[in-house]
């Protein structure tokens, strides 16, 4: 197992870090746990030289920072194109990247240490855009509590994606984080089929649960986008598919919500056509066909269930807003409610 790799979750370290290495061999414990939740999971505890990464110029995400407590992610999607990340430390990208879990105990410290850095200036950190931060073993290390209380305390502009639960724990914490600086919370629910989420998501809560964290936080005055991911081809993409999906994160309460096609790099590429020779084997030649250009699906594809979520969007009340605008979460004396459904996009999130 390589501990030294140089680029961490596909970025780079930020500014002022001394050593681009991740950690040494020196300071990795694994563990493991026998309790039902986390019974044939591995972890490897490390002490992380570097918290704060920048994103590739070449990336499709709309930010450049990024914090990743952990690498590998027990919701065990099959579709997740982090997939590939754990290639980098000589581990296997299919159950492994599901049980071989690295957790970047030293992560709240590290941030706290990093903000306060003369030669960081306060831009956005996007959380949750790898691997899942508020995944299963975030209940058993905490990570995020002394992280995002790391960013309120330097008024620090962060966001969060997830598939979690969990997140409802940092309630109050969110809400003081709010209170200075710009906060932005998405939770992703790409359909709501129970055989299909059982199947492609196994590790995650159910889509009616996440669909609930949109409702509680916006019932604390908490403003949630959907990020309504990953649109499946051909198994998730039926008009009365999207319309029922639509129309459950609209009674939600979601503020938006961003359709994003399915796609396949490397890595998730190999395992998720492995799922789909397993589940679907009659659709094997069209995505073969589809996907035959690259991790993307075609353009004129991508445009078709943009339109047919942004029409749906409309039709149950969400939106429009400024696209592209930086949201801040309303607190409850607020009265004004974010409303939006952001454009055509590739973003690469999980």
């Amino acid at each position: 197992m390589r501990w030294d790799h140089l680029a961490d979750d596909d970025t780079t370290p930020a500014r002022g870090t001394a050593n681009p290495a991740l950690f040494g061999t020196d300071v990795v414990t694994t563990r493991t746990f026998d309790t039902p939740e986390f019974r044939g999971i591995t972890f490897h505890e490390v002490r992380a030289r570097s918290i704060v990464n920048r994103v590739p110029g070449a990336s499709r995400m709309p930010f450049e920072w990024t914090v990743n407590p952990y690498r590998g992610c027990t919701h065990a999607c099959v579709y997740c194109f982090a997939r590939k990340t754990h290639s980098y430390l000589d581990l296997d990208t299919g159950l492994g990247f599901d049980s071989q879990i690295v957790v970047k105990v030293n992560a709240p410290e590290l941030l706290r240490g990093q903000l306060g850095s003369r030669q960081w200036h306060g831009a956005h950190i996007a959380m949750g855009t790898n691997v899942d931060c508020y995944q299963r073993a975030e209940g058993r290390y905490r990570l995020m509590p002394g992280i995002i209380a790391a960013l309120r305390d330097h008024a620090n502009p962060f966001s969060i994606l997830t598939k979690g639960t969990l997140i409802l724990r940092d309630l109050e914490l969110l809400r003081q984080a709010a209170e200075v600086t710009e906060v932005g919370i998405s939770v992703s629910v790409g359909f709501l089929d129970d055989e299909l989420w059982r199947t492609v998501e196994p590790g995650t809560p159910s889509p009616e649960r996440r669909l609930d964290v949109v409702r509680v936080l916006g019932d604390h005055g908490i403003g949630c986008g959907v990020l309504m991911a990953p649109v499946i081809p051909f198994i998730g993409d039926r008009p009365e598919q999207l319309r029922a999906t639509v129309r459950a994160i609209a009674a939600a309460g979601a503020t938006s919500v961003t359709p994003l096609v399915l796609h396949l790099r490397p890595g998730a590429r190999e395992w998720f056509m492995g799922w789909l020779a397993e589940h679907h084997p009659r659709l094997v030649p069209r995505y073969e066909r589809m996907y035959a250009a690259g991790a993307y699906a075609p353009t004129w594809y991508q445009r078709r269930i943009t339109r047919q979520v942004h029409e749906l969007a409309a039709e149950f009340g969400i939106g429009p807003a400024d696209r592209g605008a930086p949201r801040r979460i309303s607190l409850p004396d607020d009265t004004a409610t974010a409303a939006a459904v952001a454009g055509p996009t590739q973003l690469t999130l999980l």
